[in-house]
């Protein structure tokens, strides 16, 4: 078997499912989404899905389209090998994230080749699942932060949709390092808006983004702790080991990292050091779904959970990160991104159901999902956002 043609797609809702009730970020997602399609010799289509951000999408794309001369005439069931070429002699070991996104893209298109040939789930290639339903929670729900609409939309996932936890920012404006205390404090009275509209028995898990200093993260994670959050994700940069060390002693709730890692080399010293509770790495920019399972088993030895980020769409990214998810002993919980539903449903066959805070697993070959190719659309919503703090 061999791969015959590759093609990358860029794709947004274009300006059919706006909701008017929404901000530009909200109807266009922030970003776009991109598909890597490669088709066999053998009439096999794989399909994957590369993590994308905003303004980088011709450089995620522009990698694809730079390693396809290395995939024509090549047999995708050599995984591994393509790891090994792409990271060792395409990028001379200096990958960046968006080489790590087209990467992710094509090999889990590879994996979903594997899984059609040999007629099997791709957890079934990994060895087999360890559970039949994946627990997911909900983001992309916090529209606005107001208290009103804030506890609004959170009652409305949990009594309408059947989350059992819900993770939004609480933070406003850009973000700053240092914020006064008065921003730190709003955030917080936020995250108590949340707990007192859902109550105790639903879990919420606290995004940061990398804004804070070690100091302001400390201040932030000392006024929250009395609403029990599950975690505090990311209250400092990925790359400051240290700093996220320093948080995780100062707070009894659980740290999360990983999101903007990638790769195994870039979790290593997160390990050693012991800096965090939980990972959340993306398999649509961490190098896939080989690299996921490796990382999870990595941090299975330092008694580290695992809780992939999931900023992708509900249909090809979701699905591949399902199938991974199945396997692994120390998993959590899998984000699903609400706000980006509507649209994956209508670009995606045999899409990803949620049933109170669970998808159970289908037992279709490869990913179990198909991308719909004639319904990809795509509208040039560029916006220029916040730009240092000269306007």
């Amino acid at each position: 078997m061999k791969i015959i043609d590759v093609k990358v797609f860029i794709t947004n809702p274009g300006v059919e499912n706006i909701d008017e009730n929404f901000s530009n970020e909200i109807k266009y997602f922030g970003k776009n989404l991109i598909f890597v399609k490669l088709v066999t010799d053998t009439g096999v289509i794989g399909w994957g899905e590369c993590y994308s951000q905003s303004d980088r999408d011709n450089q995620i794309t522009s990698h694809v389209e730079k390693l396809k001369p290395y995939l024509i005439d090549y047999d995708p069931i050599n995984i591994r090998n393509f790891i090994l070429g792409a990271y060792r002699d395409f990028s001379n070991k200096r990958p960046s994230m968006d080489f790590w996104c087209a990467v992710s893209g094509i090999e889990i298109a590879m994996w979903d080749i594997l899984g059609k040939h040999f007629e099997t789930p791709i957890y079934n290639l990994l060895g087999g699942k360890v559970r039949e339903k994946i627990k997911v929670y909900a983001n992309g729900w916090a529209s606005s932060l107001d208290d009103e609409s804030l506890a609004k939309n959170a009652m409305d996932m949990v009594e309408n949709r059947g989350f059992k936890a819900l993770k939004f920012d609480p933070f406003t404006g850009p973000w700053e390092d240092w914020p006064e205390n008065e921003i730190i404090f709003e955030a917080a009275k936020r995250v108590a808006t949340v707990r007192e509209a859902v109550g105790q028995k639903i879990d919420i898990l606290i995004e940061v983004h990398r804004r804070l200093s070690i100091s302001k993260a400390q201040i932030f994670s000392k006024e929250i702790e009395k609403y029990n959050p599950f975690w505090i994700e990311e209250p400092c940069i990925s790359e400051n080991i240290g700093a996220l060390k320093q948080v995780k002693e100062s707070t009894k709730i659980p740290i999360v990292t990983g999101e903007a890692l990638y790769s195994r080399n870039m979790f290593r010293e997160v390990f050693e050091k012991n800096a965090v509770d939980i990972i959340n790495p993306d398999i649509c920019n961490t190098g896939g779904i080989l690299e996921l399972s490796l990382i999870a088993s990595m941090a299975e030895t330092f008694s580290i959970g695992v809780s992939p980020h999931g900023w992708n769409s509900t249909g090809i990214g979701a699905s591949a990160a399902l199938q991974v998810s199945a396997t692994m002993n120390n998993f959590i919980i899998y984000e699903y991104m609400v706000h980006v539903e509507e649209y994956s449903k209508k670009i995606t066959s045999n899409h990803p159901q949620v049933d109170n805070s669970f998808i159970q697993l289908n037992k279709l070959p490869g990913l179990g999902t198909e991308i719909i190719e004639n319904k990809l659309t795509f509208n040039d919503s560029f916006k220029k956002r916040n730009f240092g703090n000269l306007n």
